[in-house]
């Protein structure tokens, strides 16, 4: 579990190729000594485990099916990307709930100057648009962001000046692809009710005990 406040920024050093898969050395620029292999570490908001570590640099391992639903197999050695280490139970939730599982990908369309802020639009699937609601939650490359607006076939992101320098988001332009996670209590409500749309509303939150 993590919570879309990115860390640091880290720099890949090298990708390999395996088993269909990837194992992706990164220099994180952090102080290491309390994690260990096997921990869940989020690299551009994808949750993947560490299998190695030697000093502040790490290695995390990326199956095929993680690679086909990511923008993880385009990276390159040099590559600049976000690191999240998973949640602590005594942290404090800066951002929103965030898995990790990163639900599809999509296209940066632009971006215009908003006073010292920065506005990126950023594509929609139509499949999806049901989980972005204005003023929600929604993570871009594992960056916990709020939803400005909405439309038909794009959602805009505001980006406040910490967050340029913090994240890796504003080092892309119009046509780069960025990893999207919807808010997971979305995606739970759908699963709840979705069969039921066309029931009494009121029936529904009765049989879940809501009244």
């Amino acid at each position: 579990m993590f919570t879309g406040i990115i860390e640091v920024i880290g720099n890949v050093i090298l990708i390999q190729p395996r088993g269909g898969g990837l194992y992706i050395d990164i220099d994180s620029g952090l102080d290491l000594k309390e994690d260990h292999v096997g921990d869940s570490i989020a690299i551009d908001g994808v949750c993947l485990t560490i299998t190695h570590i030697k000093g502040r640099i790490f290695t995390a391992t990326a199956s095929g099916e993680t690679i086909s639903r990511s923008t993880l197999g385009h990276l390159k050695p040099g590559a600049k990307v976000n690191i999240e280490r998973a949640l602590k139970l005594s942290s404090r939730l800066g951002g929103h709930l965030v898995l990790g599982h990163v639900d599809t990908t999509s296209t940066i369309l632009g971006s215009d100057r908003a006073g010292q802020s920065i506005c990126i639009r950023i594509s929609l699937d139509k499949a999806y648009s049901k989980y972005v609601i204005e003023k929600g939650s929604i993570a871009v490359d594992g960056i916990s962001l709020t939803v400005n607006q909405v439309k038909e076939s794009y959602f805009e992101v505001n980006i406040i000046p910490y967050t340029a320098l913090a994240a890796t988001l504003t080092l892309k332009g119009p046509g780069d692809r960025v990893n999207i996670e919807f808010d997971i209590i979305g995606k739970y409500v759908e699963r709840l009710i979705g069969k039921e749309t066309d029931n009494n509303l009121e029936d529904i939150l009765k049989r879940q005990g809501f009244i």
